[in-house]
């Protein structure tokens, strides 16, 4: 299972400032996003995600630089979020250096344009999905009742999204179900953020999950990356 760290960009900073020597006083902090994920990929990370914080808001990409950046310090794949609801958005953040991207719940609901950015990145799409019911049940569904959340997996692997990526937000995820999903789904099945320890960690390895995307948690240092590597493994 691949741990992924996840970078929040915003006007071409990182969100959050990285120094992981902190609690021992060496390094250097920075907010720099192509210097954290160089770190990162020095300590094993083989793929990094970046969140377009500006480009989420705006619905186009914010931070095309800053992505360059990124992929001209790394040799492993970029993934990017954030304002890519579009093939035209797409086509931008691969020209920039991008190798993968997540678009979000909305396209589940609208075939079109799902097929649109389908198009443009083939296999290297994912779809961003929110797993707890409360959310889905508050989308303002274009559909006579919510999809469940199994439902909507599996029209999305119909259309052909081989990646999915689940966002927990703060919440906990739910192992058994994860473990069902990833069992019954032809596609690849990420969970991101979500209130994780390294023991969660060796349960969604063994649940048969692709990659977790932790972002704050590695960057605070709350969770160690090497140790999450390992539980990984």
């Amino acid at each position: 299972m691949l741990v992924i760290p996840s970078i929040d960009i915003e006007k071409g900073r990182s969100r959050i400032v990285h120094w992981p020597g902190a609690a021992a006083g060496v390094g250097s902090p920075t907010d720099r996003p192509e210097r954290i994920a160089e770190r990162f990929v020095e300590q094993g990370a083989q793929m990094i995600h970046v969140v377009d914080m500006d480009g989420a808001r705006s619905g186009r990409p914010g931070n095309l630089e800053a992505m360059g950046r990124v992929a001209s310090r790394v040799a492993v794949p970029l993934q990017v979020a954030g304002g890519m609801e579009g093939a035209d958005n797409i086509r931008l953040a691969f020209a920039a250096g991008a190798t993968r991207v997540v678009v979000s719940m909305a396209l589940a609901d609208d075939p079109g344009l799902l097929h649109e950015c389908l198009d443009v990145a083939g296999d290297w799409l994912a779809v961003g999905l929110d797993p707890r019911p409360n959310r889905i049940a508050a989308y303002p569904w274009h559909r006579s009742a919510p999809p469940s959340l199994t439902d909507l997996a599996g029209e999305l692997v119909d259309h052909g999204v081989h990646r999915l990526v689940l966002s927990h937000g703060g919440a906990v995820p739910d192992l058994g179900f994860l473990a069902e999903l990833a069992r019954n789904l032809r596609a690849e099945v990420f969970v991101a953020g979500g209130s994780l320890d390294i023991d969660a960690i060796k349960s969604l390895r063994d649940a048969g999950i692709a990659g977790i995307i932790l972002g704050e948690p590695l960057l605070t240092g709350a969770v160690d990356f090497a140790k999450a590597l390992e539980a990984a493994s």
